[in-house]
């Protein structure tokens, strides 16, 4: 019942995005400084245009510190109980919704969907292959359990789409790389790939390699990994697709006066009700996320947008205290430092979401959504019940490519950086490239493979 009832305090609306990834790990704070309570101090939609009332309610939490205990998602997943009376960093408390191994929404929500491959020849144009895929999807979906009227989530990507033309691209893109970097007759294939899901794109890449690269085929090692403590001291690819969306973030809020950031806790009550606070940050993974983005030329939109309201803010009384939340990918810097740890002669090749539809309050604000009663709901918080909800982020690809920029450089200020190069592509400019278009047209000419996935981007090196 709890759970119906957050569905129907979302949205109506229908959410158009769709996707499936896999996970990674932790790190955890402790802070005895007065925090600022976001009841007091959420920044409205419109500056001057917000509820008086949330000024004078009393927050429920002033002394969280004293009465909960701080734990991250790696404790919450040792039981099979959802926390109560408890503190989690955002990112911990996302990770914990997500990947929980007794509720998590991936251990038990989440289903790709995987249709027969469609001969696009014999497609009349776009509409008729969105109604052939609206046709199998549904049997798919009529196939599928339901309990508490909370629908299993069936979600397709562009590798099950298009297999197996998109994984050939993909291939075809490794190949060439490969003999543009090949040091000698004996040097083997290596790829790596995380959240294999499946296991199409795999299989697709190893069909092309074999059809078409034989010779290269024979010295070809693939593996589908999750975690990994090993160095890899050969040259290797390393693939991940519709991974990084579903990495937990952090959420930090700027003081309006000092610009001082904070890290955003949330606290969950002896009710299981939640609320979230804002305190100075000292939880390392934020910190090093910050002084890593601070050697780049990013400029939050937050505080651009703050320092030139300032002197407005100081004749309005009851100005908020705090910017809206940014949130930051310190889960996706973790995973860039343990490839350049274990793999340091890697090329890289990430494909995600650069932008969706729906997303909750903040920059670079995730999509919280969950099937219900065969309609896609987004919701305007990440605080919602545990295992129910899918949370997925766009990946600002520009600064993705500058951090990891310093990273290969050893923690260098990227404006002095003599690496490797790093490329960002849609993916309708890859497929353009290395892709058989004939194969994925219509009798129309229409191509739903560059239709489709249109705020999707590509990193490679």
């Amino acid at each position: 019942m709890r759970v119906i009832n957050m569905l129907r305090q979302c949205s109506n609306k229908v959410s158009r995005s769709f996707n499936f990834s896999s996970h990674v790990l932790m790190f955890r704070p402790i802070n005895k400084r007065k925090p600022s309570i976001r009841k007091y101090t959420t920044v409205p939609s419109r500056l001057i245009s917000f509820d008086l009332r949330e000024l004078f309610e009393q927050p429920r939490n002033l002394d969280y510190a004293s009465k909960y205990q701080l734990i991250t998602a790696l404790d919450a997943a040792k039981t099979d109980t959802i926390p109560k009376c408890s503190l989690m960093l955002v990112r911990d408390f996302i990770d914990n919704s997500l990947y929980n191994p007794y509720y998590g929404y991936f251990s038990k929500q989440a289903v790709i969907f995987s249709p027969e491959n469609f001969n696009f020849i014999n497609i009349k144009d776009n509409l008729q292959f969105m109604r052939m895929l609206s046709k199998t999807y549904a049997v798919i979906e009529n196939e599928m359990n339901e309990t508490d009227k909370v629908a299993r989530q069936v979600w397709h990507t562009s590798t099950e789409l298009f297999k197996p033309w998109y994984g050939y691209a993909v291939a075809k893109h490794i190949v060439e790389k490969y003999k543009a970097t090949e040091q000698n007759p004996h040097h083997e294939l290596i790829i790596y790939e995380m959240g294999a899901g499946n296991g199409t794109l795999m299989l697709n890449i190893l069909d092309y390699i074999k059809q078409y690269e034989h010779s290269i085929y024979q010295q070809t090692r693939y593996r589908s990994i999750f975690e990994w403590n090993e160095i890899e001291p050969n040259p290797c690819f390393f693939i991940a697709f519709e991974v990084l969306d579903n990495f937990a973030h952090d959420a930090i809020c700027y003081d309006t006066e000092t610009e001082e950031p904070l890290q955003g806790i949330v606290i969950t009550d002896e009710k299981g009700e939640y609320e979230d606070v804002y305190e100075p940050v000292t939880d390392p993974l934020i910190l090093r996320y910050l002084s890593t983005r601070d050697k780049t030329s990013y400029k939050t939109p937050v505080l651009h947008k703050w320092r030139a309201l300032r002197k407005l803010r100081h004749r309005m009384p009851f100005a908020p205290s705090l910017t809206k939340p940014e949130f930051l990918p310190t889960k996706a810097l973790l995973f860039l430092e343990i490839i350049n740890e274990y793999f340091p002669r890697h090329r890289l090749l990430i494909s995600d979401f650069f932008k969706l539809p729906e997303t909750i309050p903040g920059v670079d604000a995730p999509v919280v959504q969950t099937r219900f009663e065969r309609t896609m709901v987004p919701c305007s918080t990440y605080m919602v019940q545990p295992g129910y909800f899918d949370i997925f982020f766009p990946t600002n690809f520009e600064l993705l490519k500058n951090i990891y920029q310093v990273l290969r450089a050893g923690g260098k200020s990227d404006g002095n950086i003599q690496s490797q190069e790093i490329q960002v592509s849609t993916q309708k400019d890859f497929l353009k490239k290395y892709a058989d278009l004939e194969k994925t047209r219509t009798r129309s000419g229409e191509n739903p493979m560059l239709l489709y996935y249109e705020n999707i981007k590509f990193l490679f090196t």
